[in-house]
């Protein structure tokens, strides 16, 4: 867990020792978990993971992503061999498809690396068959972004918008990092995309997702690209989202 003694995860390296008390812009500290599912869906364990380096205007998880402004509480932080255990008596109960990976989302878990970096480990040594999943915004570091791809059977990305302004007035940061990091994937960890994806805001982000196609096809054509409707939350509570034809336009 030395990463987070200076923590330089995300790109915006904010140095701070979180072991130590010191918060940067996530404002947390070890890996929490705000709750833990089996999904047929995805055929995985998911885990969710308290805080975020964005600030999405649209969050509909912001007390999880924005914790612990929002004041909620959670089951704090579990050992990796105490959260693999779980997840072995959990999944041998579970009566649907067959498991295939310990999934982590939030908030953002990149934040939280090291941590299922343990977990990934722990599995290992307690003699699972089950690959590691990841869900995030992509806004890490170069070295970052090569551990995930290095870690990960499953990775799903999130676009949230093509253009920097745009970006950075939804979520509160700069869009390169994640361009570039979406251009990697495609480039050295091809087999391990499961999705790129979009959440469409009408007057927002529904004219970005012309440019996402074609920044995504330019890579790889092959690379699935999702459209989600967005539903009213947080700051854009107030904020319609897309009708079935505007989505229906746009895919």
């Amino acid at each position: 867990m030395r990463d987070l003694e200076s923590c330089n995860l995300c790109e915006w390296r904010c140095g701070v020792n979180r072991l130590g008390g010191e918060r940067g812009v996530c404002r947390v500290g070890q890996a929490e978990v705000a709750a833990t599912m089996c999904s047929s869906y995805l055929a995985s364990y998911i885990v969710t993971l308290l805080g975020c380096c964005y600030r999405c205007l649209h969050c509909n998880a912001y007390r999880i992503s924005q914790y612990p402004d929002p004041d909620w509480r959670y089951a704090g932080h579990i050992p990796a061999a105490v959260l693999v255990k779980g997840a072995r008596e959990q999944i041998a109960a579970y009566e649907g498809p067959r498991i295939q990976t310990i999934g982590f989302t939030g908030g953002d878990p990149i934040i939280h690396l090291p941590y299922i970096e343990e977990v990934a480990a722990e599995v290992s040594r307690q003699g699972l068959d089950l690959g590691i999943g990841i869900s995030t915004g992509g806004f890490v570091t170069p070295e970052v972004m090569e551990r995930i791809a290095d870690l990960c059977r499953v990775i799903t990305l999130e676009i949230k918008a093509f253009s920097d302004p745009v970006h950075r007035a939804l979520t509160g940061a700069p869009v390169a990092p994640v361009l570039r990091n979406a251009e990697y994937l495609v480039h050295e960890g091809r087999s391990r995309i499961r999705v790129f994806r979009t959440v469409v805001i009408p007057g927002m982000t529904d004219r970005e997702v012309g440019d996402i196609a074609a920044f995504i096809a330019a890579l790889d054509p092959s690379v699935s690209y999702r459209l989600i409707g967005f539903r009213p939350n947080n700051v854009l509570y107030y904020h319609p989202g897309p009708s079935t034809a505007q989505m229906e336009r746009l895919w």
